[in-house]
């Protein structure tokens, strides 16, 4: 297993993706963020802090895409968290979608029908705290924490202080947790 970020390393890309989030949409006014649980919703949280404390509060959701995935005729849906939407919801809204790993990019497609049968956005931007590579679908992410190139085989582990007591990323060998 070999580290690749500590806690202070995903403090600081959060905050550079705040920064970030901040310049590209003109402040907060119009803006709600949405995090994919798990470990999006908490990384989306933690991102709403940091824009609440550079220039005012924000409107911090999740949104559970457990129905919407392609793969569930392979395991049985769970939902981790529900959805949650802020006051106001998201219709006209900028949205920016967080999670915590892009990989294939299906996950994000989820997400994106999951958004289109609550409403409709004005825009949809997506953070991520880890870029790995190895899309299937034509998704980019607009904010990037770390983009680390791995091997289809490596596991890439996030773990978050809300639920693994501790922040680190870690890349793991292939078929090992």
């Amino acid at each position: 297993m070999a580290a690749v970020l500590d806690a202070g390393d995903i403090s600081r890309a959060l905050k550079r993706i705040a920064h970030e989030i901040i310049e590209r949409n003109h402040g907060l006014s119009n803006l709600v963020i949405l995090g994919i649980p798990t470990r999006g919703a908490f990384l989306g949280n933690r991102i709403g802090q940091f824009l609440s404390e550079i220039e005012g509060p924000v409107n911090v959701g999740t949104l559970d895409v457990t129905l919407h995935r392609d793969d569930l005729r392979m395991r049985p849906p769970k939902a981790l968290l529900p959805t949650v939407l802020p006051l106001g919801g998201i219709e006209g809204k900028d949205v920016v979608l967080v999670d915590d790993v892009l990989y294939s990019g299906r996950t994000i497609r989820a997400a994106l029908d999951a958004l289109g049968e609550i409403g409709r956005p004005k825009s949809v931007q997506l953070a991520v705290l880890v870029d790995r590579g190895h899309r299937e679908l034509p998704i980019r992410a607009d904010y990037v924490g770390k983009n680390i190139p791995t091997s289809a085989v490596e596991i890439v582990k996030v773990s978050l202080q809300e639920i693994d007591n501790e922040d680190g990323v870690s890349i793991l060998a292939g078929g090992h947790e």
